[in-house]
C-alpha cells in the first residue's frame, strides 16, 4: 500500500491528503499559487474550499503565516484554482 502524504491546512488545522490542499508560496518574486508543490520558498497549505478561502481572507491568516501582505489578486487566483 502506497503512503499518502498528509499536510495541515493553516486555516482549519485539519490534516488532509496533499491532493485536497492548495499550496501558497512566498518567494523572492512575491506570492505564488503552487500547483506542482515543488516551488522553492516558504509555503503553506490551504483547503480547496471557498468558505475556507473567505475565512483566511477575513482573518488575514495567510498574511500572518507568510509574514507579508496578501493582495486581493492572490485571493482571486486561489479562488480560480479551486473552481
Amino acid at each position: 500500500m502506497k503512503k499518502i502524504p498528509m499536510r495541515t491546512c493553516v486555516v482549519t488545522k485539519e490534516k488532509l491528503p496533499k491532493k485536497e490542499l492548495l499550496r501558497i508560496v512566498k518567494t523572492d518574486d512575491g506570492i505564488i499559487v503552487d500547483e506542482t508543490g515543488k516551488v522553492n520558498g516558504h509555503g503553506c497549505y490551504i483547503k480547496k474550499d471557498l468558505s475556507v478561502v473567505e475565512l483566511a481572507k477575513s482573518k488575514k491568516i495567510l498574511d500572518r503565516v507568510l509574514e507579508t501582505t496578501i493582495t486581493d489578486e492572490v485571493y482571486e487566483e486561489i479562488t480560480n484554482k479551486i473552481n
